[in-house]
């Protein structure tokens, strides 16, 4: 079943700018056999990580945390750039590629006792993982796992995950090698 939900992840070239590809997941979401299937996967192995609380990452990765939390019967909290929310929030600030990338979540979202697991669509570089990781641990969380469901493989990002944060454990669905 993972066989085919890669298939349903489409490659669009020269997206968002010219000499980048972007993995598209929303067919993937459209499919619901390969959508739900995904969120079962993940869930499996979620539940072995007995997360308190599932965090989320803007925006696509809404997408897969939201129903893992539903099945899992805990909690979503909301991992957004910043601006995006109205209470009081916590913010890392990390430098990217391009630009400076900030991350928020709110204030009261995770307690120091929380044992936190974060979804994402997506891991490519690694930096965004990494900064919502970093994000968790300012507020006291403690990151019991990440998952995605994409791992772009030669970008090499879940070794960058494992370079910045060695006792997270990474888990993806679906590889991409080239």
């Amino acid at each position: 079943m993972l066989k085919k939900a890669k298939e349903k992840i489409r490659e669009i070239k020269n997206f968002p700018q010219p000499g980048k590809d972007f993995k598209d997941i929303t067919p993937l979401v459209e499919d619901g056999t390969s959508f739900n299937h995904v969120i079962d996967e993940l869930v499996v192995w979620a539940k072995k990580k007995k997360p308190d609380i599932i965090a989320g990452i803007e925006s696509r990765g809404f997408l897969f945390a939201a129903p893992v939390a539903h099945k899992l019967g805990i909690g979503l909290i909301v991992i957004r750039k910043r601006g995006k929310l109205p209470s009081e929030t916590v913010r890392v600030e990390a430098r990217e590629e391009r630009a400076f990338e900030y991350l928020e979540t709110h204030m009261e979202s995770i307690d120091s006792s929380q044992k936190v697991l974060i979804v994402d669509d997506l891991i490519a570089s690694g930096s965004t993982s990494v900064n919502a990781i970093d994000l968790v641990k300012k507020l006291g969380g403690e990151v019991v796992g990440f998952a995605s469901v994409v791992d772009v493989v030669f970008l090499k990002g879940i070794e960058f995950i494992k370079k910045a944060h060695p006792k997270v454990d990474v888990h993806s669905l679906i590889h991409f090698e080239e």
